[in-house]
C-alpha cells in the first residue's frame, strides 16, 4: 500500500511518501506559518523526487490536530481536495497519537503548548492510549499524574512544560510527529469521514469580542 501522509498541524510543513513498511520519500520544512504557500509545491516536489505519480497513491493521511487552527485547516483542506480528485480513502490521524507512534512500553505524556498555562495532552503506556486527547491546565495534568504515576517519557513540542515536574523522565521534545509514523497509523486504520480535532475553541475572536464557533 502506498500512502502519502500530509502534516501542518504543528510548527513543521511535511509529506512523506509510504509503502508497505518502508519510507519512499520525506519532505519536512520547520515553520509556524506559511503552510498554505508551501504544501502543494512540497508535495508536487516530493512526487518528482522519488518518481511516483500521483494517482498511484492508495490512500491519503492527514493530521487533524490538535495544534494550529489555521496550519490543520490547511491540511485537511488539501487532503479532502487530492481524495476527492482521486477518489482515494482518507485517513485522520491525531498529532497525539502521531507523537506516540514508537514508544515503548510505560507511561509516557504527549503534550502539545496550548498556552495559558494548558496543554493539548493524551497519556499512552507504550502506543495504547491511557486518556482521550484533552486539553487541560498544567496543574490539573499534574494532579493526574499523582493518582496515576510519573511519567517515564514526555515527548511532544510541549515536554519542557513538564520537564522541571518529572527530572527522572525521558524528553523527547520534537516540534511534530514523524510523517512516516502518521502514515503507518493510517495504514492500520480504516478510511471514513474525516474532521478537525479541536479540543478548544480558537483564542481569535470576531470584532466586538464575538467567538466565531460560538
Amino acid at each position: 500500500m502506498l500512502i502519502l501522509a500530509l502534516d501542518t498541524c504543528l510548527a513543521a510543513c511535511q509529506a512523506a511518501l509510504w509503502r508497505d513498511g518502508e519510507a519512499v520519500g520525506v519532505a519536512s520544512e520547520a515553520m509556524t506559518r506559511g503552510h498554505q504557500e508551501r504544501l502543494a509545491p512540497m508535495v508536487e516536489a516530493l512526487l518528482a523526487d522519488t518518481g511516483i505519480d500521483l494517482s498511484s497513491v492508495d490512500r491519503i493521511a492527514v493530521t487533524i490536530g490538535p495544534g494550529s487552527f489555521t496550519g490543520l485547516r490547511v491540511g485537511l483542506a488539501f487532503a479532502k481536495g487530492l481524495a476527492l480528485a482521486l477518489d482515494k480513502p482518507l485517513v485522520g490521524v491525531s498529532a497525539l497519537e502521531a507523537l506516540a507512534h514508537g514508544q515503548a512500553a510505560g507511561l509516557g505524556l504527549t503534550l502539545i503548548d496550548a498556552r495559558r498555562d494548558q496543554a493539548y495532552w493524551q497519556a499512552f503506556n507504550g502506543e495504547t492510549a491511557v486518556t482521550a486527547p484533552q486539553a487541560w491546565a498544567l496543574a490539573d495534568i499534574i494532579d493526574w499524574t499523582v493518582e496515576h504515576g510519573p511519567p517515564q517519557r514526555l515527548f511532544g513540542p510541549g515536554a519542557a512544560l513538564m520537564a522541571n515536574r518529572f527530572p527522572a523522565a525521558e524528553v523527547d521534545a520534537r516540534a511534530a510527529a514523524d510523517p512516516l509514523a502518521i502514515a503507518a497509523i493510517a495504514s492500520n486504520r480504516e478510511p471514513g469521514a474525516v474532521s478537525p480535532l479541536y479540543l478548544r475553541t480558537p483564542d481569535a475572536k470576531l470584532p466586538g469580542g464575538i467567538d466565531p464557533f460560538a
